[in-house]
Order: structure tokens, then sequence, then C-alpha cells
């Protein structure tokens, strides 16, 4: 078994890697200027509303390789992955702490071959084990030990912290518009449908 140690992780903006140039507009907003040259060097030009979803996704995408980054960095130094890290989280705000391995699988959107491996790491480190149903034998349900919901509350604050340093400057109200901006993506490609009546 595994001995995990609660180490600081703190980051600094030179951590993660951006190829960019980041330029100002007219209205201040930041824009990639290398990225943009690079469209209007392109034969076919591009409307204002092309030219703007495409620098919007790309942003987007260079936001998501440095968080993924960042928590690969900051999982690595507890011992873990990002993928194990998940699967602790989800256990741990699931009833009784455990779930079936095909329906965690389904939640986390891996194949039931991936779980498999995830679950097998975290049951050596002690941090996971895996029960039998006793209504249905043929289902495993992956349960959270002890060690593993100590682990997983100390790395709860920790993560906060440095979620929020990503964050820094926005104002609640970007934060709910960034958050707003994404959930309208997901909302296109996926075709889920907006509780209606719903409103916080």
């Amino acid at each position: 078994m595994n001995r995990f140690t609660m180490q600081s992780s703190s980051f600094s903006p030179g951590d993660c890697h951006f190829h960019g140039t980041l330029a100002r507009d007219a209205a201040g907003r930041l824009y990639d200027s290398r990225l943009r040259q690079t469209i209007d060097s392109r034969r076919r030009p591009v409307s204002a509303h092309e030219l703007r979803s495409v620098e919007a996704l790309t942003a987007l995408r260079i936001a998501s390789r440095l968080m993924r980054q960042r928590m690969d960095r900051w999982a690595d130094k507890h011992g873990l992955s990002e993928g194990r890290l998940h699967v602790l989280f989800q256990l741990m705000g699931s009833p009784d702490r455990m779930l079936p391995l095909g329906e965690l699988a389904d939640q986390l959107d891996v194949s039931p071959r991936n779980i498999t491996g995830l679950i097998d790491h975290l049951e050596r480190d002690g941090l996971v084990e895996r029960v039998d149903d006793p209504d249905d034998r043929r289902s495993i349900h992956a349960r959270l030990t002890q060690a593993g919901a100590k682990v997983l509350q100390g790395l709860r604050a920790e993560g906060l912290k440095w979620q929020t340093s990503v964050t820094t400057g926005l104002s609640d109200d970007e934060l709910e518009q960034l958050r707003h901006a994404c959930l309208r993506l997901v909302e296109n490609m996926s075709g889920v449908p907006v509780a209606v009546g719903e409103t916080a």
C-alpha cells in the first residue's frame, strides 16, 4: 500500500505554457494575435461571426488543455492521476460512498476496461474497495474506504484553492457568464434540454 502525504501544491502562472500571443482589442478584451494573423492569412476570408467563433472555441480548447495539465500535475504530487481523482470524488458524493462499476464508468464517461484499471490502482493503494451487491452477485460496487475519504478531505480544500487561483481577476458576473457560455456549448452539442421552471 502506498503512503499518501499532503504536499503543498502552489502554482505560478509559468507552470503552464501558452504558445500564442495575448493582446487586447479596442474594447480591452483579450485575443490571440498570432491565431488571428493565421486566420487572416488564409485564402478564404471569414466573416466577423466566423472569426469570433473560431477564436472563442480555440481559446476554450487552450484553456481546457492548460487546466488538464495543471490537474494532472496536482494529482501526480499526491500519487494520483486525474482519472483516479475523479473516481474518488464521484464515490465521495454517492450514497454510502459507493457505486456499481458500470454506473461509475457511465458517470465518468470511460470504458468498463478503463474503470477496472482505475479501481485496481485505487484498491492497491487502499483508497477504494470492491464489494459484492447483495441483491445481484453479478454486480460489483466500488466503495470509498476511510483512508480514501481522509485523503479526499485533505485534497478538497487544496483543490478549491488552486481552482480559485485560476479565476483570479474575474468578477462573479464574469464567472457566471463563463459558466453560462460553456453550458450553452454543452447544450448545443449534446441536445440536453434546459430544465423548465428550475431557477437558483
